[in-house]
């Protein structure tokens, strides 16, 4: 991760990373169309015959995010470009907006998402979803010298979070997680006497408790991980705690319904977790941990 955090002023720019958002849960209406362009062809002999498979993503580091000549890499870069491998195609990359995701999908601009997507029950329905390939979940990042007076009472405290993004969702109560079985804190009992912010994107967020904006920042793990521990990250003074265990998430890439890609990219991924190909990408990345997490919670199912 190179300069990552050099990317951090960059990424501020973005509308929204792409992050777990909860409220950007998959469009019915883009699922229907996608449903209905899918049931005719086939997206395999569609990508063979334009000779490239073209990915949908934002700036997400440390998932997709552009290096230091405008390329884009990353860990689901690096890791859909080997799967392209495996298949004989190439692979293209092309930024999206992430609240658009559901249209440039059923509209065939793109063949796929692959971008620190979270694995939900109406995405599922609406799209073919790969076998899950990272673990996430919502962490509380804050002052590494003030992590235990927040945890003792964030009463008072000044969270912030991504708008639209399941961190957020927890935290204000959108999000259901009674019914969640890997929830051990309902976050919205939990910061339920906060004063709770909503922000840009998390690399905002981050920043807002570098700063001393915010007491709190409630992101995802994965990203928090890539941006504070980083090589090169001047987020030094910060810490990331997920002792509440405000629940499991599961990142996978997502195709049309019905996308007989889908099945051949999930073949791909084993060969590349068989070979070790996968866990050296994981450990170039900093994601060692949330990797073998999906490997195992895959192995157990």
């Amino acid at each position: 991760m190179k300069k990552l955090i050099g990317l951090l002023a960059a990424a501020m720019l973005i509308p929204a990373l792409a992050s777990c958002g909860g409220s950007q849960q998959a469009d019915t209406t883009g699922a229907d169309t996608a449903a209905d362009t899918t049931a005719a062809e086939s997206d395999w002999a569609q990508v063979q015959e334009k000779g490239v498979l073209t990915i949908g993503v934002t700036n997400y580091p440390p998932m997709n995010y552009l290096d230091d000549n405008g390329n884009w890499t990353g860990f689901d870069t690096e890791f859909a470009q080997a799967v392209a491998e495996e298949l004989g195609i190439d692979v293209t990359f092309t930024e999206i907006s992430w609240d658009a995701k559901e249209t440039e999908l059923a509209s065939r601009n793109i063949d796929a998402l692959w971008n620190g997507m979270c694995i939900t029950p109406e995405r599922e329905e609406a799209w073919e979803i790969t076998t899950p390939y990272m673990y996430n979940t919502q962490a509380m990042v804050m002052k590494a010298d003030r992590e235990a007076e927040i945890m003792a009472d964030v009463a008072g405290k000044n969270v912030v979070s991504e708008a639209g993004s399941t961190g957020e969702e927890k935290v204000t109560g959108k999000m259901d997680d009674a019914n969640d079985p890997t929830v051990e804190v309902i976050a919205a009992d939990y910061f339920k006497d906060a004063n709770y912010t909503g922000v840009s994107n998390m690399a905002t967020a981050l920043m807002d408790v570098q700063n001393g904006i915010a007491d709190i920042a409630v992101v995802d793990s994965v990203i928090a991980e890539g941006m504070i521990n980083g090589d090169g990250s001047s987020l030094t003074d910060l810490v990331i705690n997920t002792d509440n265990k405000f629940g499991d998430q599961w990142f996978g890439a997502a195709f049309r319904k019905g996308s007989d890609i889908c099945p051949m990219v999930n073949e791909a991924m084993k060969k590349l977790v068989d070979n070790g190909k996968l866990m050296e990408l994981a450990q170039k990345y900093g994601l060692t941990e949330s990797v073998q997490k999906a490997m195992d919670h895959n192995a157990a199912q």
